[in-house]
């Protein structure tokens, strides 16, 4: 795992002033590469490039980059794992076209495919996760490219007229006379998913590189400030193929669905520093570790982080499922202080705005990690390619009982819930049977309300429900509707299944610009490699060919991946309501947080930085404080603007 970055510029410069802007962009990222760096630079051609080495494979300095392919055409700066590149060198040896190598690094595999399969090819036959980019010496092109589903960033845009790209936002501000402003467009979309998709990033003209993409620059593109993009893999191809070839046999795709995952996650184990993985104790993170230790002759180190505030602590499960399988299980205990104590971290962790908040737990567990590996596998993936999510369960149940309602009807029910104050709602919640009843009955009555009175369909009800801020273009000063992925049907196409088709939206969108951007930055952030087995690329096209029912059945989700589990982990281990990897920020907001909170919401700042209308954000601000209103990811979406606002302008 490393971090990369580059330039090429029209301007006349100095091999030397190349080497050096190279080089301070490369530091800007250090933390993804504490171990070596290294520039190259070609003063005819405008072009540098920058790498900082975090060492897994070949420690030695035959892994150093940028590396130069033996006859010299290519140069190439690499950030990630290619986990199949020592079946790639027996292809290249049996078909005599492997150099002599020089040492065991996926580096210089990928380098002797080139040569000898070109880049696409190459990129098909590898496995694995990675951000490239390559100086094609002999046709004077540079290609950028991304792995299949998005484990490793890539951005990259202009300054100025120069091309500049790097693994993180900071690399490129990095570049001298960087000043690129906001792009509120991108905002707006950040206020609505509490991310900012791809290939928008905060800064205009500056992007992120898409999942599966090729992006191509040579003189005339960067004269033009033009790039070429393309696809070398599609996930919507998958999905297609995988529809229309599905596994009928559930004896079947069990053990294919075992065996697929066990080579996974065997290729991903293998490293030449200590590894281990994070253990919540749910499904997802239980089965890899249950296969990783299965393989392995030594107990696996597993990592959880527990929290001092009662239901948000699932350590007590992570333990249980670690004493069972036998690892050497570590727990760090975390207090709300320690929590908040990441806060202010977070601006520079994450480089542009990102309001995920899993992030400071995620943090967390990767800091106490790195104290014993470098490297650490994880279940992330399981609830978007075999059904976790709640979503799923109940937005189609949710539909099928008001879906049938004609529009003005919808509306006028939805009008009536909402005559009833949230006071109302939530005195009945209270009154209704079980313990508690129904906690904040009225924030969710009122939701509710709102999705019945504008949603017309379920894929629009799924839009609802991933969007947080739904009047962000009209919140953002000077914002216009730009189309994202979710704008995109011909993605669902011939996926008649409404929790498939929420699946997929899922793939695309919230788990590259979400789940993915968090656990990289939190884990490299203290130079962590996380690897994520269930995004081996076969495992992802084996998921789409198990049908829905083998996914979701009975009210839960996950259903082949409890049936493999349950090999390894006894049932009652495991079965128990899902809980998110969350902490209370919306009760901080009210107590230990509100002055923080408070000096960055204020009225007078708001209206004198220009990016936000106060109006929606201190009334929901209120309603927050009141109690009235559970606003929790609305408000945490505007501070984390503003504190990377405060921390970075």
């Amino acid at each position: 795992m490393c971090g990369i970055n580059g330039l090429m510029t029209v301007q006349s410069v100095s091999c030397d002033q190349l080497h050096l802007r190279a080089k301070k962009m490369a530091d800007a990222i250090g933390h993804r590469g504490p171990d070596s760096f290294g520039t190259w630079a070609d003063e005819s051609a405008g072009i540098a490039l920058g790498h900082r080495r975090l060492a897994i494979v070949d420690l030695s300095p035959a892994g150093h980059q940028p590396m130069a392919s033996p006859d010299g055409r290519y140069v190439l700066a690499f950030n990630g794992e290619i986990y199949n590149h020592l079946v790639l060198r027996a292809e290249l040896e049996a078909s005599s076209h492997a150099p002599a190598w020089r040492g065991h690094s996926d580096t210089e595999t990928l380098l002797a495919g080139f040569t000898a399969w070109g880049i696409k090819e190459t990129l098909q036959r590898a496995v694995g996760m990675f951000a490239i980019a390559l100086w094609d010496r002999q046709d004077r092109r540079l290609t950028l490219a991304r792995d299949r589903l998005g484990e490793k960033p890539l951005f990259y845009g202009w300054v100025h007229g120069s091309f500049v790209f790097g693994s993180e936002l900071k690399a490129l501000r990095a570049y001298p006379g960087f000043d690129n402003p906001i792009n509120r467009d991108a905002l707006a979309l950040y206020l609505q998913h509490c991310a900012v998709p791809a290939p928008y990033s905060i800064y205009q003209d500056i992007f992120k590189l898409e999942p599966g993409c090729l992006l191509t620059l040579d003189a005339v593109g960067l004269a033009h400030q033009r790039c070429q993009s393309s696809h070398y893999w599609r996930f919507s191809d998958v999905v297609q193929q995988g529809l229309a070839n599905p596994i009928q046999s559930e004896a079947e795709a069990l053990s294919v669905l075992e065996s697929t995952l066990s080579q996974a996650v065997a290729q991903q184990a293998v490293a030449d520093v200590p590894l281990g993985a994070f253990l919540s104790g749910g499904i997802d993170s239980s089965l890899i570790v249950a296969l990783m230790q299965a393989q392995s002759r030594r107990p696996v180190q597993t990592f959880t982080v527990g929290f001092e505030e009662a239901g948000f602590d699932e350590s007590p499960h992570a333990l249980a499922v670690a004493k069972h399988l036998g690892t050497s299980h570590h727990e760090l205990r975390v207090s709300a202080a320690d929590a908040r104590a990441v806060i202010p971290m977070l601006p520079a962790m994450y480089d542009e705005p990102f309001a995920d908040s899993s992030q400071i737990p995620t943090h967390l567990v990767s800091k106490a990690a790195r104290q014993h590996v470098t490297v650490a596998l994880s279940g992330d993936a399981g609830d978007e390619l075999f059904g976790g999510y709640n979503r799923y369960f109940w937005g189609k149940r949710v539909w099928n009982r008001v879906g049938w309602m004609p529009p003005l009807a919808r509306q006028a029910l939805g009008t009536g819930i909402q005559q009833l104050p949230v006071q109302t709602w939530d005195s009945l919640g209270r009154a209704m049977p079980g313990k508690h009843g129904i906690a904040r009955l009225g924030d969710k009555a009122h939701k509710m309300a709102q999705r019945m009175q504008t949603v017309g369909n379920t894929d629009e009800l799924y839009r609802s429900l991933v969007t947080e801020w739904p009047d962000a273009v009209k919140l953002v000063r000077g914002a216009h509707c730009v189309t994202t992925k979710l704008d995109d049907m011909t993605l669902v196409a011939g996926v008649t299944d409404v929790e498939h088709r929420m699946m997929l939206w899922d793939t695309v969108t919230y788990l590259p610009d979400d789940i993915l951007t968090k656990v990289d930055r939190a884990a490299m952030s203290v130079s962590l490699e996380t690897r994520v087995p269930f995004l081996d690329h076969h495992v992802v096209e084996l998921a789409w060919r198990l049908p829905l029912h083998m996914k979701i059945r009975g009210g839960q989700g996950k259903w082949a991946l409890r049936q493999v589990l349950y090999k390894h982990v006894p049932r009652e281990l495991i079965e128990r309501p899902k809980a998110g990897f969350g902490i209370p920020v919306g009760q901080w907001l009210c107590g230990p947080l509100r002055e923080w909170a408070e000096s960055l919401l204020n009225e007078a700042r708001l209206q004198r930085e220009g990016y936000f209308d106060p109006a929606p954000v201190r009334k929901a601000w209120a309603e927050h404080l009141s109690g009235r209103r559970d606003w929790t990811p609305r408000l945490w979406a505007i501070l984390m603007f503003q504190a990377w606002l405060e921390a970075t302008c």
